[in-house]
């Protein structure tokens, strides 16, 4: 299905009011078309250009009837009222068809701005829903400024070839095809001139507006690589200012935005050079009209006063031209944006709930690993894990520990199902996980990790997040066991206080003490500690080890550990290196053994 055809589909929940648009552009271009037939034969009669028609003609779906039966109308209002009475009743009437011309022009493009905008909602939505369901493996292979382009500009850019779209495709067309038809019929060998003149102006357009789609591409490309820049630099000010590296970061924002500035200036002017270029062939073609249409009336093969409205009527077709010239310009952008949303749409989401996937109740046994390996999509070459088998049974601490790259927390990711294995199995009761429900799957588990991730919210909706009909009791309940209720209370708002993009307006500490609180009110069975405390002093530190002792009561709980000396006390230490599993046992043993643990021990210890 090509991407214009699925663009379509997003129309389908709007048929009512596509409907009602059609019919109001019809009656639009219906009294459109009525305001010119009916002015010629006004003008001929009013001021003795033709002789009056006295006897009813019989009206039939002929341009010379139609206009016959007008000139009847009229003359007997001229009989009647007099030449000036009858100029003023039909100056008034032809005020009354443009006034309604144009108020079912507003109301088809009041019924069009629902369904403008609902398409745009419907695809934000979905896009939005798709980015929340992809699996972590995805966002490690993109740009998060370009994400964030494909959700504002690129659909910016297809709303306009949306609307661009159905303004061609369901008003534009009533005023070519009534005004057409009436040309067939005052001159059909006219009207096949100006179809082949049409033609030529068609492929002229197309052949300057062909490069639109891909020249759009490029630049929505750069865009996202701007907004990547800029989203670093403001994320990692601190260090680019530590490091003085104003200068080399202003160089690449500023050579980036230079390439936007051609590219920019390149599609600019193609679509600034369509309504020019399409009123300029339109009046070549409406010079050739005159002239070949004047050899018509020279020849006596028509009539002046015919010639005249056909002329009146083919004005008519300039600015429809005009509007599908630019529209053709706007589609073709519309549609390199939309390439870049269906890409986001169509990625592929390796992880799948099994059709016949079971509920998850519970936790009441042990996790384990079994011979577990794993690599990354894009780097299959290397393998992270290694044939990794361990089993943790309920209510114990284990403690992962091993150099950076060793594999600590890619195994730890492997069990909410952020990554699935390459080879092996995972279970949790007996139960491989992968046959179990997503949702439930996770509901097990409560994570805590080295950045505290928060979000730019009341400290109140950072602790429920995702959590439904919390109490207030309840979530002071769990600040109090985080130790974050007293510096809460402190805050200008207290649980209402916005605290900033990422947690900025609080320190580190105690932006950790809420993610600990977060946990406290999900009381999750499985605990994973990612390196909780590490970035943190001692004073900050002590408090967030005092709110982890508490969570971790009565829990299963997995730790990965960057200081040794606070995983002393754990069940069983795990020493990780280059994936698989270097040595394992209780601090005591480990130490006696020599190894890798307690060489890090020692070295911890020299620090």
């Amino acid at each position: 299905m090509s991407n214009f055809s699925r663009i379509v589909g997003y129309l389908r929940p709007y048929r009512s009011l596509a409907v009602f648009n059609f019919l109001f552009n019809a009656m639009s271009a219906v009294f459109s078309l009525f305001s010119v037939v009916m002015v010629i034969p006004l003008l001929q009669l009013i001021f003795n250009q033709v002789p009056e028609v006295t006897e009813k003609p019989v009206l039939t779906a002929n341009a010379n009837s139609i206009l016959q039966f007008i000139k009847y109308v009229l003359s007997t209002e001229k009989r009647v009222s007099g030449p000036a009475t009858a100029l003023l009743e039909v100056c008034m009437a032809l005020i009354l068809v443009i006034f309604l011309k144009n108020f079912f022009r507003y109301m088809a493009l009041r019924v069009l701005s629902p369904i403008r905008t609902g398409v745009m909602r419907d695809i934000r939505n979905e896009l939005f829903d798709k980015l929340l369901s992809l699996p972590l493996s995805y966002y490690s292979n993109e740009r998060k400024g370009d994400l964030i382009t494909r959700m504002t500009d690129d659909i910016r850019a297809i709303e306009g070839g949306i609307f661009s779209m159905l303004e061609v495709t369901i008003s534009e067309p009533l005023n070519i095809i009534l005004s057409l038809s009436w040309m067939l019929m005052i001159s059909p060998k006219l009207t096949l001139f100006v179809f082949v003149m049409l033609g030529v102006i068609g492929i002229l357009i197309g052949s300057v507006g062909k490069t639109l789609k891909r020249q759009s591409l490029n630049i929505q490309d750069t865009v996202s690589r701007i907004i990547s820049i800029l989203e670093e630099t403001v994320s990692g000010l601190r260090i680019v200012q530590a490091f003085g590296a104003e200068g080399y970061k202003k160089r690449q924002f500023h050579e980036t935005n230079q390439i936007l500035y051609g590219q920019g200036n390149k599609i600019n002017r193609r679509y600034e050079l369509s309504s020019p270029l399409t009123e300029f062939l339109a009046i070549g073609v409406f010079s050739l009209v005159l002239w070949f249409g004047g050899g018509l009336v020279l020849k006596g093969e028509m009539e002046a006063a015919t010639f005249i409205g056909f002329i009146a009527m083919f004005s008519l077709l300039i600015q429809p031209a005009k509007s599908f010239s630019t529209a053709f310009y706007k589609i073709n952008i519309g549609l390199a944006s939309s390439e870049r949303i269906f890409e986001i749409l169509d990625a592929e989401n390796t992880i799948i709930e099994a059709p016949d996937a079971k509920p998850v109740k519970g936790f009441s046994q042990a996790i384990e690993y079994r011979n577990v390996s794993f690599s990354y999509k894009n780097n299959q070459h290397r393998e992270i894990l290694k044939g990794i088998s361990l089993r943790v049974e309920k209510g114990k601490m284990i403690a992962l520990v091993g150099q950076s790259g060793a594999g600590k927390t890619t195994l730890v990711d492997l069990l909410p199902r952020f990554y699935d294995v390459l080879s092996g199995e995972i279970l949790i009761d007996g139960q491989d996980i992968r046959q179990a429900r997503v949702a439930d799957l996770r509901g097990l588990f409560g994570i805590v990790s080295q950045e505290p991730i928060l979000f730019n919210d009341t400290v109140r909706n950072n602790i429920v997040f995702g959590k439904e009909d919390i109490s207030q009791e309840q979530i002071e309940e769990a600040a109090r066991v985080a130790n974050a209720h007293d510096f809460i209370v402190r805050l200008p708002q207290g649980y209402q206080t916005v605290i900033g993009d990422r947690g900025g307006k609080l320190s580190g500490g105690e932006r950790q003490r809420l993610t600990i609180a977060r946990a406290v009110l999900k009381d999750p069975p499985i605990l994973i500690l990612d390196e909780a405390t590490s970035s943190l002093d001692s004073e900050s530190e002590k408090l967030v080890q005092d709110a982890l002792a508490k969570l971790m009561k009565d829990r299963t709980t997995i730790v990965i550990a960057h200081r040794l000396s606070t995983i002393q006390n754990a069940d069983e230490i795990i020493v990780m290196s280059d994936g698989k599993i270097a040595e394992r046992g209780i601090h005591a043993t480990l130490m006696q053994q020599g190894g890798i643990y307690s060489k890090l021990v020692e070295l911890q210890a020299f620090e």
